[in-house]
């Protein structure tokens, strides 16, 4: 029986020479570490959703730019395809709604901390694209 496919949209955020990265606050792979974002609606284009959820899970307004990569991961129960994209917030604020810690990582802690599997394929293209 072929995997669900899931369909979400992630948040490369970047500020000077560092990258958001947040820690899950809930499920199955709670105290993962994860760039944020999470499921395309119904009529949304992917930088409708990312702006969405980056308000959802950070209280915080971001502008969506370039298409970094898509990361294809197949989870036990579900097939993943995240759409990545370089973000910046539009100010500084945010909050954590929905993880338990963020950090801003650079080029020498981004693999520091344990990211979740599919993730780890970003944390691979932003090293690849020179990013930070």
């Amino acid at each position: 029986m072929a995997l669900k496919q899931v369909k979400v949209v992630a948040a490369i955020i970047v500020r000077q020479d560092t990258v958001l990265a947040t820690q899950r606050g809930y499920g199955e792979f709670e105290g993962w570490w994860e760039f944020p974002g999470g499921k395309v609606e119904p009529g949304e284009s992917p930088e409708q959703a990312l702006a969405r959820e980056i308000r959802e899970e950070l209280n915080a307004y971001i502008e969506v730019g370039n298409y970094l990569c898509t990361a294809e991961y197949d989870y036990p129960a579900f097939h993943l395809s995240m759409r990545c994209y370089i973000c910046k917030l539009v100010n500084e604020d945010f909050e954590l709604l929905e993880h338990h810690a963020a950090q801003w990582l650079n080029a020498a802690s981004i693999e520091d901390v344990k990211w979740l599997p599919a993730d780890l394929q970003v944390v691979a293209a932003i090293e690849d694209a020179s990013v930070l």
